[in-house]
């Protein structure tokens, strides 16, 4: 079935004229971003009459790395359990303040479902601590923060970890559902003749594995056809494509060699050498990555291997406390948690808009405007899905006949946005990015002046997120 975009784009009079007018300028890898370091803008505080302050006093992460490399003989509460080590470390929070524990991932390992719990007690924290596993897909740790932020805001809690994890090195597979319903069937058969009965049904199409599913449930299609699809219903070039992953990969350079990812912690794989950095930034040329083929929709896609995102294998973790909470313990917190919002649109045909949908929502519930944004933290699934979200947002037409909106939502600068990479270079372990994302805008802030931090994400199933994180007062 035509894509309900591609046919309404399609079928506009004038196309080409309308493709010109969504058109961005190409993005330069080379483009330098400026820092400007001093004080924090003066601006209006978002803190709301008897509602609570809630701060992220710190956040860690280990490094992300490949599927497939160093990490590839752990389990994921080795990962997380590595987070929260880090976290107690960079933090020196004592293990009996925290009141609450919440992890968030995607792909669960059955022996360790509620992987919040195992990776708690591997750490350290005691027994008597509570913790729970939350799943939504990408935004799985974001989940994870905002319920904490709830668990907070209601008096409930004062010192809430969160955080979220993902292993794809060892993901589960599954014998087919014939076989599962054989061995079943095969346990509990009492008598030789009833085994020798399950037995003989058995056929060698059983032995198939099945793998996690790698499509949409509800539209049975990848996600990365879907941004495929979605680049061409917005008129984005391959070349404009690989110019993004491009940027993405040397900012994220730049900022590794200047020190600025200062969230990764190094963690001591068991058996191998320490890891201490990311290991999925590869600036490369426009050249070579033209040369790769489409991955997805083939031979004519322009969504390639070079600017996807990666299978990631990492955790992260974030101390979120009531303000009182923070400063009765002589914190200096990094920054404030306030307004997010979460969507949902058509997983067939808006499955990656998310944050097209969300932002201007948190704006408007914070009383801000783009302008008022100083470091914009977007989610980077695919570079298609970030172009796209960004000429959806800076087109009146979009905003007119899909969102019920008056005027476009505004395009982000970029010279605020993901200035020091995103996922398509530093890698994207679905449970864990959304609390790279909220690190990634505090330590912006903090080292650029700014005041107010954007983060945004999209996620399978059509959903989306976006929270406003404020700087906190030096």
């Amino acid at each position: 079935m035509t894509s309900l975009l591609t046919y309404t784009f399609k079928n506009l009079p004038n196309t080409s004229k309308w493709a010109l007018r969504f058109c961005m300028r190409p993005l330069s890898s080379s483009s330098q971003v400026q820092a400007a370091a001093g004080t924090t803008k003066s601006k209006k505080t978002l803190a709301k009459p008897n509602i609570r302050n809630i701060v992220v006093v710190d956040g860690v992460r280990t490094p992300f790395l490949l599927s497939g490399t160093s990490y590839k003989d752990l389990m994921p509460h080795d990962l997380a359990r590595a987070a929260l080590s880090g976290l107690l470390h960079r933090t020196s929070v004592p293990k009996d303040v925290v009141d609450y524990i919440i992890f968030g991932t995607v792909i669960q390992e059955v022996k360790t479902s509620n992987v919040a719990r195992e990776a708690a007690l591997g750490a350290g924290f005691s027994d008597k601590t509570p913790a729970h596993t939350v799943t939504m897909a990408c935004i799985s740790s974001n989940q994870a923060m905002t319920t904490a932020v709830g668990l907070i805001a209601s008096g409930q809690c004062d010192v809430v970890v969160a955080g979220g994890v993902e292993l794809m090195s060892d993901i589960p597979i599954r014998h087919s559902r014939k076989m599962r319903k054989m061995m079943l069937d095969l346990n509990k058969a009492k008598t030789l003749a009833q085994r020798l009965s399950v037995i003989s049904k058995f056929r060698l199409n059983f032995l198939s594995p099945e793998l996690p599913a790698v499509s949409e449930f509800s539209t049975s299609e990848t996600m990365g056809h879907s941004a495929d699809r979605l680049a061409a219903a917005f008129a984005i070039s391959r070349e404009e494509q690989d110019e993004y992953a491009l940027r993405s990969h040397s900012l994220a350079k730049r900022a590794q060699d200047e020190g600025l990812l200062s969230d990764v912690v190094p963690f001591k794989v068991p058996g191998r050498d320490t890891v201490t950095q990311d290991n999925g930034i590869r600036p490369s040329s426009l050249d070579q990555m033209a040369k790769l083929k489409p991955a997805f929709i083939k031979p004519y896609g322009t969504v390639t291997a070079a600017n996807s995102s990666f299978l990631t294998d990492g955790a992260s973790a974030v101390l979120i406390m009531a303000e009182e909470k923070a400063l009765a313990m002589g914190y200096k917190p990094k920054a404030y948690l306030r307004d997010f919002m979460y969507v949902s649109q058509d997983p067939k045909d808006q499955l990656l808009l998310g944050p097209t949908y969300a932002t201007p929502k948190v704006l408007e519930k914070a009383g801000l405007t783009m302008n008022d944004i100083d470091a914009f933290e977007f989610h980077e699934a695919f570079s298609g899905q970030i172009l796209a979200n960004l000429k959806a947002m800076d087109s009146d037409w979009f905003a007119q006949n899909y969102m019920g909106r008056k005027a476009k939502v505004g395009l982000p600068p970029l010279e605020k946005f993901n200035n020091w990479g995103g996922s398509l270079s530093l890698g994207h372990p679905f449970g864990a990015t959304g609390c790279r994302l909220v690190m990634a805008a505090a330590n912006r802030l903090r080292k650029e002046g700014g005041q107010y931090g954007l983060v945004a994400a999209c996620a399978a199933g059509g959903q989306g997120h976006a929270m406003i994180v404020e700087a906190y007062p030096k």
